[in-house]
């Protein structure tokens, strides 16, 4: 059985092409996720994709503190480039621990706490995420294989895991600056991202 049901679907037009805007409810929790595609998906050709956590502080106010609005755009120009591809847009904000938590966070992290520190001292686990949806979503979507782009090796084993082949990893790395020195640091030493500056 899967973990989400798709919901409804609409056209989506972009500053980089016109997407499809596909809804799904998550049965768990009512969460509501989309994905934005491009072109045919369910041929048996790897699907250029990526899985985005919800990060509304840097998708949506441009924050420099994380990667997460400069990758959500270099992600949707690439997709949008090949004329074929998948972004799945999962609302787990903050490694799944929530908009007003992440805020908290960011206040540990103002006094000299990195990112896993901050989410430990508040009581969670570094990486709450969970990509059982994800997979789901791809699999509703008709997607056999993936071209993921993505620095995280978590992701590419857990689409394994779920039955969704990671045909080719390709890095993401976008938006490092002076405030996000630190945090992309964090990532690769203490959560395996794979990033190479």
């Amino acid at each position: 059985m899967s973990s989400v049901s798709l919901v409804a679907s609409a056209q989506l037009p972009t500053p980089w092409g016109v997407f499809t805007m596909t809804g799904f409810k998550e049965e768990a929790t009512g969460k509501d996720h989309v994905a934005l595609s491009m072109g045919d998906l369910t041929t048996d050709a790897p699907v250029l994709a990526r899985i985005h956590s919800e990060c509304l502080t840097g998708d949506a106010l441009f924050s420099l503190r994380c990667d997460c609005g400069f990758q959500l755009q270099a992600a949707l120009q690439r997709i949008a480039k090949e004329e074929r591809g998948v972004l799945l847009y999962v609302r787990q904000e903050g490694r799944g621990i929530g908009l007003l938590n992440k805020i908290h966070a960011y206040h540990l992290q103002d006094q000299g706490a990195d990112t896993v520190e901050a989410n430990e001292a508040l009581g969670f686990a570094p990486d709450l995420r969970d990509y059982t949806i994800c997979a789901d979503m791809l699999k509703a979507l008709g997607v056999k294989s993936l071209r993921l782009m993505t620095n995280n090796p978590r992701k590419i084993k857990a689409m394994e895991q779920f039955g969704v082949h990671v045909a080719e990893r390709i890095p993401l790395e976008e938006g490092r600056n002076a405030y996000n020195e630190f945090y992309l640091a964090t990532k690769a030493g203490k959560l395996g991202h794979m990033l190479h500056d």
